[in-house]
C-alpha cells in the first residue's frame, strides 16, 4: 500500500473541518476535557543531525519509530481518554521530493495506525511537510496524504483552529493559497470574537514567538512584523493559547491574554529536554498545560492535580 493510499486512514480533516466531531453536538460546553499535544516525530532528523547532514542524511529512523510507538502506547493507557491526540508538523524529516520521504511516511502511518480508534488524531503542517517555501504541489501531496491543512473543529464548546504556518513564513510559491487562508482565518476568528465559544485555541508549526513578541527574528518564530500583526489579530478574537512546535526544546510566553505554548518534540532534541508529550486540561475558566517526558507518562500516567481539574463541572 502505498503512502497516498493508505493516507484515507488519516485524511479526517477535508472540506476545512475534521469529520471526527459533529460541530452541532460539540458546539455547547459540557464541563472540562483534555487533549494531548506532541510535535516533531520527524523520522530521520535523529540520524541526520547525529551526523551533521541534516539536507539529505536522514536514512534511519528506527529510533523515531520506537519514541513514536512508545507515545502511543502512552496515550492509549490514559484513562479517562483524551478527546484528540495532535501533533504539530514535521511530521516526517525528508522534504518533498527528496529521499526516503515515501519510506518515512510509510513508517510514520504504520504507528499513527495503533492509535486508540476512540482518539482522533489531529495532524498539522510543519516546514518538513510542505516545504520551507511551499507550492501549489507540496500543499496538494500534503493533502492527499495527510488531509487539510488548514481547518477548523469544536469540542466541547472549543473552537480550535489549525493553521499552516508555512504561509506565515514564505508564501513567494503560492500566493493565492496564503490568501484563501487568510480569508478563512478571519472568519473564524470573527466567530471566536464574538465570543460564541468558550475558549479558541489555535495549533501551527513555527511559534509566533519562542519567549517574547519582541525577540529577533530566527529560523525557529516568525518574522517580527508577521508575527505581531498575527498576534494582535488573535489576541483581539480572544485566542486563548497557541500550541506549536519546531523548535525541539520547550519554551513560550504570553503577549497580552494569549498564552505561547512551545512544545519540545516526541523525536530529536537541540536541547535539554526530553522526548516527550503536553497534556492540556481545559475548564470552563482556564487552559492548563504539563510536558511529561514520554517515561513519565508512561509510566505514571496524569499527575492527580490534573486529573482533579477534570473534575470540576
Amino acid at each position: 500500500m502505498s503512502a497516498a493510499e493508505a493516507g484515507g486512514v488519516f485524511r479526517r480533516a477535508r472540506g476545512r473541518t475534521l469529520d471526527a466531531f459533529s460541530s452541532e453536538k460539540e458546539r455547547e460546553w459540557k464541563g472540562p476535557f483534555y487533549f494531548i499535544q506532541g510535535a516533531d516525530p520527524q523520522f530521520g532528523l535523529m540520524k541526520a543531525w547525529s551526523t551533521g547532514d541534516c539536507d539529505s542524511g536522514g536514512d534511519e529512523w528506527q529510533q523515531e519509530i520506537r519514541l513514536t510507538e512508545q507515545a502511543v502506547q502512552a496515550i492509549n493507557k490514559l484513562s479517562p481518554k483524551p478527546k484528540f491526540f495532535v501533533l504539530c508538523g514535521d511530521l516526517v524529516h525528508a522534504m518533498p521530493g527528496t529521499s526516503w520521504r515515501k519510506e518515512q511516511t510509510e513508517d510514520l502511518q504504520r504507528v499513527l495506525r495503533t492509535v486508540d480508534s476512540e482518539i482522533p488524531l489531529v495532524l498539522v503542517s510543519g516546514n518538513h511537510d510542505v516545504g520551507n517555501v511551499p507550492t501549489p504541489e507540496t500543499i496538494a501531496e500534503f493533502q492527499q496524504t495527510w488531509g487539510d491543512d488548514y481547518f477548523s473543529f469544536w469540542v466541547g464548546g472549543v473552537l480550535f483552529l489549525v493553521l499552516n504556518s508555512q504561509f506565515l513564513y514564505d508564501a513567494s510559491m503560492c500566493p493565492a493559497l496564503k490568501q484563501a487562508q487568510d480569508q478563512w482565518l478571519d472568519q473564524q476568528l470573527s466567530i471566536a470574537g464574538q465570543r460564541k465559544c468558550q475558549h479558541a485555541i489555535v495549533f501551527q508549526h513555527i511559534p509566533l514567538f519562542l519567549q517574547s513578541v519582541d525577540e529577533d527574528d530566527s529560523y525557529f518564530n516568525l518574522t517580527k512584523l508577521v508575527r505581531k500583526e498575527v498576534a494582535d489579530k488573535f489576541s483581539r478574537a480572544g485566542i486563548k493559547a497557541v500550541f506549536s512546535g519546531h523548535y525541539h526544546r520547550n519554551a513560550g510566553g504570553t503577549y497580552q491574554d494569549l498564552d505561547m505554548v512551545v512544545s519540545s518534540a516526541i523525536g530529536c532534541q537541540l536541547g535539554k529536554d526530553t522526548h516527550g508529550l503536553r497534556v492540556v486540561v481545559v475548564t470552563a475558566e482556564k487552559i492548563v498545560h504539563r510536558y511529561y517526558s514520554l517515561d513519565e507518562l508512561s509510566e505514571k500516567g496524569i499527575e492527580d492535580d490534573l486529573m482533579d481539574l477534570l473534575k470540576k463541572q
